[in-house]
This record gives C-alpha cells, structure tokens and sequence, in this order.
C-alpha cells in the first residue's frame, strides 16, 4: 500500500466519521446523532469540537506535507477552518462574559461549553448549567494558535484579534502568602 493509498483510507474514514456529521453553515459537529430517553446529544461541545476537528486537520498536513491530491488537502483545511470559526463565532457572541469573568470569577461568567450544532448559539441558561471548562477554552485558543502557525488563516477582524487577546489576561486569582 502507498503512502497515498493510506492517505485516501484515511480519508474515507475521515469523511464518513466526521465530516459527514459537520453543519454546513456553523461548521460546527454535534458530540453525537442520538436523541433518545436519556437526552439529546446532537449540541456541539467545544472540548469535543476540537479534538474531533485534530483528526481533519492532521490527515490534511499530511496531504500537504506529501503533495498528494492538493484537492484534498484543501477540503480538510478549510473544513478545519470553518469549525475553528464557527466556534470562535459563538464564543464572540459572549464577549462581554470574558470581561466580567476576569473580575469576578464567578463560574456563571464563564464561556459556554456547548452551543447549539445548527446555529451557534448557547443551549441553556447561565444558571442552568456548569459552564466552567476552562480546560476546552484552553484547547480551543491553543489549537487555534498551532493551526494559525501551520498556515491556515482562521482570524479574519481585527475584533477577532481582539477578542482572542482578552484571555491573555485572564489569570488565577492571587494567593497571599500571610
């Protein structure tokens, strides 16, 4: 098997497990199709997002890394790219959350984790649910930084810029040392 045929089973599996699932218009992959008694688990999460959109955006360097089917490759990245704004979109949609969270640290000023697959918007209440998963804002920004690096162009507004800069300045409260 060539390393081209790996590439193309690859990308079958990518196709058929992923990118079959991505909205496309939010871009966005649900954490799962099911909807049955136990819930509805079509929203997507970015923690989820992230990891799922890693499996698309590798299989893509690859296909750039080795020159095969230049088609390809540009259907993964901008599949990538159109994820990684699609959350930046719902997130920014939140902005003045990353402000007040900054001072007061309060887990209902946090960003939302999940957000609706086909519209981007948030799926419960402040008070409804735990929103505090840092962790999954943290992969996002950084795997947002890595793609940005490797040459996809995901940041298009200066407001984007912005906004992406206003967690630089987040940080965990000061302990006084008595």
């Amino acid at each position: 098997m060539t390393t081209d045929d790996s590439l193309d089973s690859y990308f079958q599996q990518v196709q058929d497990i992923i990118l079959s699932r991505q909205d496309w218009i939010t871009g966005l992959l649900p954490a799962s199709t099911a909807v049955n008694v136990h819930g509805n688990y079509t929203d997507a999460w970015v923690r989820d997002n992230v990891y799922s959109i890693l499996a698309v955006w590798g299989l893509g360097l690859a296909y750039k890394k080795t020159g095969a089917n230049p088609s390809r490759c540009y259907l993964l990245e901008q599949s990538t790219v159109k994820l990684m704004r699609g959350l930046l979109t719902a997130m920014m949609r939140q902005a003045l959350k990353v402000e007040k969270f900054k001072h007061t640290q309060n887990p209902l000023d946090a960003l939302h984790a999940k957000y609706d697959t086909k519209t981007g918007l948030a799926v419960v209440g402040d008070h409804e649910w735990g929103h505090l998963q840092l962790d999954a804002t943290s992969i996002f920004l950084l795997m947002l930084a890595q793609m940005t690096a490797s040459g996809l162009r995901i940041i298009f507004t200066i407001d984007e810029v912005n906004f992406c800069t206003k967690f630089s300045a987040l940080r965990e409260p000061s302990v006084s040392h008595a």
